[in-house]
């Protein structure tokens, strides 16, 4: 079914998340990647809260991605890692989007980290 199509949550436009491995889910437009992840069932982690630093939410899409933001761009560029994934935690949902998280918190051994701002 087109987005354009796509039913509403509570009047909001919502779009498709499929996660490798755990399914589909419908989510509000304009909800971070991370915590859409996150509600949706996904252990995914998030050290630093949401703030582009610790580069622990990472996902790989397999979709087309969403733009990239300054903040996302110098925190992978500085780390060497520009290119190899993208941090859920910078992401909003503004279309269909088909992931795999990278680093999932059980699979680490930690809890996923401190509580992620809407």
């Amino acid at each position: 079914m087109p987005s354009l199509l796509r039913a509403t949550i509570a009047g909001l436009k919502t779009y498709k998340l499929t996660v490798e491995g755990f399914g589909t889910y419908e989510v509000p437009e304009g909800k971070k990647l991370v915590l859409a992840l996150e509600e949706s069932g996904v252990d995914v982690s998030h050290r630093c809260g949401g703030n582009a630093r610790c580069t622990t939410c990472r996902v790989k899409f397999h979709s087309e991605e969403p733009p990239m933001g300054k903040v996302e761009h110098d925190s992978l560029e500085e780390d060497g890692e520009l290119g190899n994934f993208r941090l859920s935690c910078q992401s909003r949902m503004d279309r269909d989007m088909h992931v795999e998280v990278l680093m999932r918190a059980s699979v680490e051994g930690w809890d996923p980290g401190i509580e992620v701002e809407a």
